[in-house]
C-alpha cells in the first residue's frame, strides 16, 4: 500500500539553497516538493495557491521575512504545518518563529535526513526543535496563569505533545479516538492561553511537566 507523498513548499530567498533543498529532499520518496518561493509574500501566494502540508521557511528574507509569512500563513492555512529553517540560532529569532506558529525550529546545517525526518513528523503535528533552540526557548518562555487547573488526562497528553507525538501515536497510547485527543488539546491550549502544540510543549519544559530528553531534535 502506498503512502500520500508529504507536499513541501521551499521558501528561501537564495536559489542555490532551494536547489539543494530540492535535490536532497527530492532522494526521499514520500516528499513530493510541489513549490518555491524566493520571499514570504511570494510564500503566502504559493501556499494559497498550492495548499502544501508542510512549508520549510527560511526566517531571513526581502519584502517580506519569514516570521511575519508564517505568522500569516498559519492564519490563512492552519492545516499547513511550517518548519522554520535557518542558520543561526538568534534569541529573537527562535523566540519570533514560534510565537509566529512555526511547529519546528531547525538549523541550514542539519543533515538531509534530519530535515526529511522534521519534515514528516510535521506532516503528523509532531513538533521538533533544534536542541539548543529548545533551550533557549524553554528559559525565554513566558505564559499567563493557568485559568483552569488541566485533568490528569489533559496532563498526560500534554507530556505526550512535549515528547513529540502527535494526535494518532497519543490516542493509541492512551486507547482513545484522535478526536478525544483532539478535543483533550483544545481544552489544554484554551486553558493555558496558548496557540499551538508547541508552545504547549514549552509550557510543558518550562514547568517541570516533561523534560527537555524528552524533545527530540
Amino acid at each position: 500500500m502506498s503512502t500520500v507523498p508529504v507536499r513541501v513548499l521551499l521558501v528561501d530567498d537564495h536559489a542555490v539553497v532551494r536547489q539543494g533543498l530540492r535535490l536532497f529532499l527530492g532522494l526521499d520518496p514520500d516528499i513530493e516538493v510541489v513549490g518555491e518561493a524566493g520571499n514570504g509574500e511570494e510564500a503566502l501566494s504559493e501556499a494559497e495557491r498550492l495548499i502544501p502540508d508542510v512549508v520549510v521557511m527560511d526566517l531571513m528574507m526581502p519584502v517580506m521575512d519569514g516570521i511575519t509569512a508564517t505568522r500569516a500563513l498559519r492564519r490563512a492555512l492552519p492545516e499547513t504545518e511550517v518548519i522554520a529553517l535557518t542558520s543561526t540560532l538568534e534569541e529573537h529569532k527562535v523566540n519570533g518563529a514560534i510565537e509566529a506558529g512555526a511547529i519546528s525550529y531547525m538549523l541550514k546545517d542539519a543533515s538531509s535526513d534530519t530535515l526529511a525526518e522534521a519534515i514528516h513528523a510535521a506532516a503528523r503535528g509532531e513538533v521538533r526543535l533544534h536542541p539548543e533552540a529548545a533551550r533557549r526557548l524553554v528559559r525565554d518562555f513566558r505564559s499567563s496563569e493557568m485559568r483552569e487547573t488541566l485533568t490528569p488526562k489533559e496532563t498526560i497528553v500534554l507530556q505526550l505533545i512535549a515528547r513529540g507525538h502527535s494526535n494518532r501515536d497519543i490516542a493509541a497510547d492512551q486507547g482513545v479516538s484522535e478526536a478525544t485527543v483532539k478535543t483533550h488539546v483544545s481544552r489544554l491550549l484554551s486553558k493555558l492561553e496558548l496557540e499551538s502544540r508547541t508552545q504547549a510543549a514549552l509550557y510543558a519544559l518550562k514547568h517541570g511537566i516533561a523534560s527537555l530528553d524528552g524533545v527530540e531534535g
